[in-house]
């Protein structure tokens, strides 16, 4: 009981040192972007070879590192309005169509 209650904080001390260091860090690697973002190595590879996602190359071309802002900034792109946002476009919207047409429907 006491091991695996070690393993455990011991593995949770590990985390707590890798998202540190990632704090701290503006270049990221596969590694650390994986980590960041939750998404697996794989699925960044793929998203880099189809150039969907922001990235770097080292001199030689064999790795790939990340912009930790660019990926956070890349990360928030995708915003979804909320119900309130969108029912106040709508409203504008229909203002702007009876505005358009010089009358009342």
């Amino acid at each position: 009981m006491e091991v695996v209650l070690v393993d455990k904080v011991l593995g949770e001390l590990q985390e707590i040192k890798q998202l540190t260091l990632l704090s701290a860090k503006k270049a990221l690697t596969m590694s650390d972007a994986s980590l960041l973002t939750g998404l697996s190595k794989s699925h960044l590879y793929k998203m880099v070879c189809a150039r969907k996602i922001p990235f770097y190359k080292s001199q030689g071309g064999k790795l790939t590192y990340f912009d930790k802002s660019e990926l956070e900034a890349w990360q928030l792109m995708h915003r979804v309005s909320t119900s309130d946002e969108i029912e106040a476009k709508a409203q504008t919207y229909c203002i702007g169509s009876k505005k358009e047409k010089g009358g009342k429907k």
